[in-house]
Protein backbone atom coordinates (compact mmCIF):
# COMPACT_ATOMS: atom_id res chain seq x y z
CA UNK A 1 0.00 0.00 0.00
CA UNK A 2 1.18 3.54 -1.16
CA UNK A 3 2.03 5.80 1.87
CA UNK A 4 0.78 8.68 3.19
CA UNK A 5 3.31 10.88 1.94
CA UNK A 6 3.56 9.17 -1.52
CA UNK A 7 0.04 10.11 -1.93
CA UNK A 8 0.02 13.74 -1.10
CA UNK A 9 3.26 14.46 -3.93
CA UNK A 10 0.28 12.60 -6.15
CA UNK A 11 -2.41 15.13 -5.47
CA UNK A 12 -0.02 18.19 -5.95
CA UNK A 13 1.41 17.20 -9.47
CA UNK A 14 -0.63 19.46 -12.12
CA UNK A 15 -1.38 17.64 -15.78
CA UNK A 16 -0.55 19.12 -18.77
CA UNK A 17 -2.86 18.98 -21.09
CA UNK A 18 -5.72 19.79 -18.58
CA UNK A 19 -6.98 23.31 -19.97
CA UNK A 20 -9.40 25.81 -17.31
CA UNK A 21 -12.59 26.77 -18.91
CA UNK A 22 -11.60 30.34 -19.03
CA UNK A 23 -8.44 30.06 -20.89
CA UNK A 24 -8.67 31.45 -24.34
CA UNK A 25 -7.77 28.10 -25.74
CA UNK A 26 -10.69 26.78 -24.32
CA UNK A 27 -13.17 29.48 -25.82
CA UNK A 28 -11.57 28.74 -28.83
CA UNK A 29 -12.65 25.55 -28.87
CA UNK A 30 -16.04 26.05 -27.61
CA UNK A 31 -17.05 28.79 -30.21
CA UNK A 32 -15.94 26.81 -33.19
CA UNK A 33 -16.45 22.97 -32.54
CA UNK A 34 -20.25 23.35 -31.93
CA UNK A 35 -20.90 26.10 -34.51
CA UNK A 36 -19.35 23.70 -37.56
CA UNK A 37 -22.57 21.33 -37.44
CA UNK A 38 -24.99 24.73 -37.52
CA UNK A 39 -23.19 26.08 -40.38
CA UNK A 40 -23.22 23.63 -42.30
CA UNK A 41 -27.21 22.88 -41.74
CA UNK A 42 -28.11 26.70 -42.21
CA UNK A 43 -26.12 26.24 -45.74
CA UNK A 44 -28.10 23.18 -46.16
CA UNK A 45 -31.41 24.71 -45.58
CA UNK A 46 -30.58 27.68 -47.54
CA UNK A 47 -29.69 26.00 -50.85
CA UNK A 48 -32.72 23.81 -50.17
CA UNK A 49 -35.07 27.23 -49.90
CA UNK A 50 -33.35 28.68 -53.37
CA UNK A 51 -33.87 25.60 -54.97
CA UNK A 52 -37.74 25.24 -53.77
CA UNK A 53 -37.91 29.09 -54.77
CA UNK A 54 -36.13 28.50 -58.50
CA UNK A 55 -38.90 25.80 -59.02
CA UNK A 56 -41.89 28.12 -58.19
CA UNK A 57 -40.58 30.86 -60.22
CA UNK A 58 -39.89 28.41 -63.19
CA UNK A 59 -43.74 27.22 -62.69
CA UNK A 60 -44.89 30.57 -62.60
CA UNK A 61 -43.02 32.25 -66.00
CA UNK A 62 -44.54 29.06 -67.50
CA UNK A 63 -48.11 30.07 -67.85
CA UNK A 64 -47.15 33.49 -68.94
CA UNK A 65 -45.00 32.31 -71.65
CA UNK A 66 -47.93 30.23 -73.16
CA UNK A 67 -50.51 33.47 -72.66
CA UNK A 68 -47.80 35.82 -73.99
CA UNK A 69 -47.41 33.25 -77.29
CA UNK A 70 -50.94 33.36 -77.96
CA UNK A 71 -51.77 37.17 -78.03
CA UNK A 72 -52.16 38.49 -81.42
CA UNK A 73 -49.21 41.41 -82.42
CA UNK A 74 -50.84 45.18 -83.01
CA UNK A 75 -50.41 44.68 -87.12
CA UNK A 76 -52.17 41.07 -87.49
CA UNK A 77 -55.19 42.42 -85.67
CA UNK A 78 -55.02 45.28 -87.80
CA UNK A 79 -54.80 43.49 -90.87
CA UNK A 80 -57.54 44.26 -93.18
CA UNK A 81 -60.00 41.37 -93.65
CA UNK A 82 -62.53 42.75 -96.44
CA UNK A 83 -62.61 40.95 -99.56
CA UNK A 84 -61.97 42.87 -102.52
CA UNK A 85 -62.91 41.79 -105.79
CA UNK A 86 -60.48 42.41 -109.10
CA UNK A 87 -61.25 40.91 -112.39
CA UNK A 88 -59.05 41.10 -114.84
CA UNK A 89 -58.39 39.67 -118.68
CA UNK A 90 -55.51 37.57 -119.99
CA UNK A 91 -55.17 37.51 -123.70
CA UNK A 92 -52.79 35.88 -125.83
CA UNK A 93 -51.90 37.96 -128.75
CA UNK A 94 -49.65 35.46 -130.46
CA UNK A 95 -46.77 37.85 -130.24
CA UNK A 96 -45.22 36.73 -127.16
CA UNK A 97 -43.83 33.78 -128.43
CA UNK A 98 -46.54 31.93 -125.52
CA UNK A 99 -46.96 29.25 -125.24
CA UNK A 100 -43.82 26.79 -125.08
CA UNK A 101 -44.49 23.28 -125.21
CA UNK A 102 -41.93 21.18 -123.66
CA UNK A 103 -42.39 17.21 -124.18
CA UNK A 104 -40.08 16.25 -121.23
CA UNK A 105 -42.42 12.91 -121.51
CA UNK A 106 -41.54 12.37 -125.14
CA UNK A 107 -44.54 10.90 -125.54
CA UNK A 108 -46.87 10.99 -128.03
CA UNK A 109 -49.87 12.50 -126.31
CA UNK A 110 -49.36 15.15 -123.16
CA UNK A 111 -48.16 13.29 -120.22
CA UNK A 112 -47.28 13.50 -116.78
CA UNK A 113 -44.31 16.13 -116.46
CA UNK A 114 -44.30 17.83 -119.96
CA UNK A 115 -43.94 21.72 -119.50
CA UNK A 116 -45.84 24.55 -120.39
CA UNK A 117 -44.06 28.45 -119.70
CA UNK A 118 -46.05 31.19 -120.54
CA UNK A 119 -46.31 34.74 -120.96
CA UNK A 120 -49.87 37.14 -122.57
CA UNK A 121 -50.90 40.55 -121.56
CA UNK A 122 -52.85 41.50 -119.02
CA UNK A 123 -55.94 44.06 -119.03
CA UNK A 124 -57.89 46.02 -116.45
CA UNK A 125 -61.51 43.95 -116.55
CA UNK A 126 -63.15 46.61 -118.89
CA UNK A 127 -60.79 46.19 -121.23
CA UNK A 128 -59.80 49.42 -121.17
CA UNK A 129 -56.52 49.97 -119.83
CA UNK A 130 -53.20 47.36 -120.48
CA UNK A 131 -52.29 46.50 -116.95
CA UNK A 132 -48.87 44.45 -117.83
CA UNK A 133 -48.18 40.69 -118.12
CA UNK A 134 -48.70 37.08 -116.49
CA UNK A 135 -45.62 35.08 -116.48
CA UNK A 136 -45.26 31.60 -115.04
CA UNK A 137 -44.82 27.92 -115.71
CA UNK A 138 -47.72 24.85 -115.88
CA UNK A 139 -46.89 21.08 -115.10
CA UNK A 140 -48.61 18.54 -116.68
CA UNK A 141 -50.12 16.05 -114.17
CA UNK A 142 -53.08 14.19 -115.67
CA UNK A 143 -54.14 13.70 -119.79
CA UNK A 144 -57.80 13.48 -119.47
CA UNK A 145 -59.32 12.10 -122.77
CA UNK A 146 -62.36 11.87 -121.50
CA UNK A 147 -62.53 15.59 -121.23
CA UNK A 148 -60.45 16.07 -124.43
CA UNK A 149 -58.24 18.43 -122.11
CA UNK A 150 -55.41 18.69 -119.71
CA UNK A 151 -54.74 18.44 -116.02
CA UNK A 152 -51.90 21.24 -114.87
CA UNK A 153 -50.61 22.80 -111.66
CA UNK A 154 -50.17 26.34 -112.13
CA UNK A 155 -47.22 28.53 -110.92
CA UNK A 156 -47.72 32.18 -112.20
CA UNK A 157 -47.35 35.81 -111.48
CA UNK A 158 -49.67 38.92 -112.68
CA UNK A 159 -47.69 42.39 -113.01
CA UNK A 160 -49.31 45.47 -112.93
CA UNK A 161 -46.29 47.79 -113.35
CA UNK A 162 -46.18 50.36 -110.51
CA UNK A 163 -48.79 48.87 -108.38
CA UNK A 164 -46.62 45.30 -107.91
CA UNK A 165 -47.77 42.02 -108.69
CA UNK A 166 -49.87 39.25 -107.45
CA UNK A 167 -48.15 35.60 -107.32
CA UNK A 168 -51.12 32.62 -107.70
CA UNK A 169 -50.46 28.39 -107.67
CA UNK A 170 -52.98 25.81 -107.73
CA UNK A 171 -54.53 23.34 -110.51
CA UNK A 172 -55.26 24.55 -114.05
CA UNK A 173 -57.50 22.62 -116.02
CA UNK A 174 -58.05 23.19 -120.04
CA UNK A 175 -61.83 22.32 -119.75
CA UNK A 176 -63.41 23.79 -116.86
CA UNK A 177 -63.44 26.98 -114.32
CA UNK A 178 -60.97 25.95 -111.52
CA UNK A 179 -59.90 28.55 -108.11
CA UNK A 180 -56.18 29.09 -107.33
CA UNK A 181 -54.71 30.05 -104.28
CA UNK A 182 -53.44 33.74 -103.76
CA UNK A 183 -49.66 33.21 -102.21
CA UNK A 184 -48.94 36.55 -101.78
CA UNK A 185 -47.75 40.02 -103.70
CA UNK A 186 -45.90 42.95 -103.42
CA UNK A 187 -46.16 47.01 -103.76
CA UNK A 188 -50.09 47.36 -102.87
CA UNK A 189 -50.40 43.71 -102.73
CA UNK A 190 -47.75 43.04 -100.18
CA UNK A 191 -49.56 40.90 -97.45
CA UNK A 192 -52.28 40.15 -99.83
CA UNK A 193 -53.69 36.33 -99.18
CA UNK A 194 -57.42 34.69 -101.03
CA UNK A 195 -58.16 33.25 -104.01
CA UNK A 196 -59.01 33.60 -107.69
CA UNK A 197 -61.41 31.92 -109.97
CA UNK A 198 -59.94 31.01 -113.48
CA UNK A 199 -62.45 31.09 -116.05
CA UNK A 200 -61.37 29.61 -119.42
CA UNK A 201 -62.78 31.54 -122.18
CA UNK A 202 -60.73 30.23 -125.07
CA UNK A 203 -58.19 27.92 -124.77
CA UNK A 204 -55.22 28.83 -124.28
CA UNK A 205 -55.56 32.50 -125.62
CA UNK A 206 -58.34 34.32 -123.43
CA UNK A 207 -59.06 33.62 -119.85
CA UNK A 208 -61.36 35.57 -117.72
CA UNK A 209 -59.86 36.00 -113.58
CA UNK A 210 -61.83 37.42 -110.74
CA UNK A 211 -59.31 37.85 -107.84
CA UNK A 212 -60.70 37.49 -103.89
CA UNK A 213 -58.38 39.29 -102.57
CA UNK A 214 -58.00 40.00 -98.35
CA UNK A 215 -55.26 41.34 -96.12
CA UNK A 216 -54.36 44.61 -97.57
CA UNK A 217 -55.66 48.04 -98.33
CA UNK A 218 -58.15 49.54 -100.70
CA UNK A 219 -57.05 49.02 -104.03
CA UNK A 220 -56.85 52.20 -106.46
CA UNK A 221 -60.11 53.24 -108.09
CA UNK A 222 -58.37 52.37 -111.48
CA UNK A 223 -58.09 48.59 -110.90
CA UNK A 224 -61.57 48.71 -109.88
CA UNK A 225 -63.33 48.91 -112.27
CA UNK A 226 -66.93 47.05 -113.83
CA UNK A 227 -65.92 44.29 -116.10
CA UNK A 228 -67.04 42.95 -119.23
CA UNK A 229 -69.14 40.30 -119.26
CA UNK A 230 -66.46 36.96 -120.50
CA UNK A 231 -67.20 35.83 -123.79
CA UNK A 232 -65.44 34.53 -126.88
CA UNK A 233 -65.72 38.13 -129.09
CA UNK A 234 -64.31 40.27 -126.47
CA UNK A 235 -61.20 42.15 -127.48
CA UNK A 236 -59.08 45.25 -126.19
CA UNK A 237 -59.61 48.08 -128.18
CA UNK A 238 -56.67 49.27 -130.92
CA UNK A 239 -55.31 52.04 -128.07
CA UNK A 240 -55.27 49.67 -125.93
CA UNK A 241 -53.50 47.40 -127.07
CA UNK A 242 -50.91 49.46 -128.34
CA UNK A 243 -50.86 50.77 -124.89
CA UNK A 244 -51.11 54.64 -125.48
CA UNK A 245 -50.49 56.67 -122.92
CA UNK A 246 -54.30 56.91 -121.53
CA UNK A 247 -54.88 53.46 -121.68
CA UNK A 248 -51.99 52.21 -119.94
CA UNK A 249 -51.81 52.45 -116.42
CA UNK A 250 -48.08 53.76 -115.00
CA UNK A 251 -44.99 51.81 -116.25
CA UNK A 252 -46.91 48.65 -117.15
CA UNK A 253 -44.99 45.31 -117.30
CA UNK A 254 -44.39 44.30 -120.95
Amino acid sequence: MASTSSLKSMSSLKLPNSVSPSSPDSQRLLSINPSTPFSTQNLRIRTTHQGFSSRRQSKSIAPKAFFFGNRKTKSESAKPTKVQELCVYEINERDRGSPAFLKLSQKPVNSLGDLVPFSNKLYTGDLEKRLGITAGICILIQHVPAMKGDRYEAIYSFYFGDYGHLSVQGPYLTYEDTRLSVTGGSGIFEGVYGEVKLQQIVFPFKIFYTFYLKGIKDLPAELMVHPVAPSPSVEPSAAVTAAVAQAAISNFSK
